[in-house]
């Protein structure tokens, strides 16, 4: 066995599919209108599905919003460099919504963002190249 995706439902396909792709850089990988059932299924990633697990994200026709509930956690993705990963998306008009730094009771490196329906996706540090030591904040002067 082995996870084939994760499906969320959204409120705006063209809005949500510029922030998985445009903003976390994945890629289209099919898209299906129904149109006797009156919904349509976009699967995103980063790799093809026969060896990634994926992300499905289902448009049902004419249903702007959810209510998201309190059991959905998040989607956690790997960077690279978690830093400039946030930069990036706060510049393409994503939503940071816990900027880079280490866990809370941990060492690990993570942030969050938010896609355009509220779901949260966790960013975590892979690599060791870009740590939080490398990436303090500025002094401030006193006026």
């Amino acid at each position: 066995m082995r996870m084939l995706h994760t499906m969320l439902r959204v409120g705006n396909l063209d809005e949500s599919l510029k922030f998985y792709c445009d903003v976390l850089g994945m890629k289209l990988l099919r898209r299906k209108d129904y149109p006797s059932g009156e919904f349509t299924l976009a699967f995103v990633g980063y790799g093809d599905e026969a060896d990634h697990t994926v992300l499905e994200l289902t448009y049902n026709w004419g249903k702007s919003s959810y209510d998201l509930g309190n059991a959905y956690g998040h989607i956690a993705l790997g960077v690279e460099d978690i830093y400039a990963a946030c930069e990036t998306i706060k510049s393409q008009g994503g939503k940071v919504t816990r900027e880079p730094g280490p866990m809370k009771h941990g060492s690990t490196v993570i942030a969050f963002v938010e896609d355009p329906d509220g779901y949260k996706v966790e960013l975590i540090q892979l690599s060791a190249h870009s740590s939080a030591s490398e990436h303090k904040e500025p002094a401030t002067q006193a006026i």
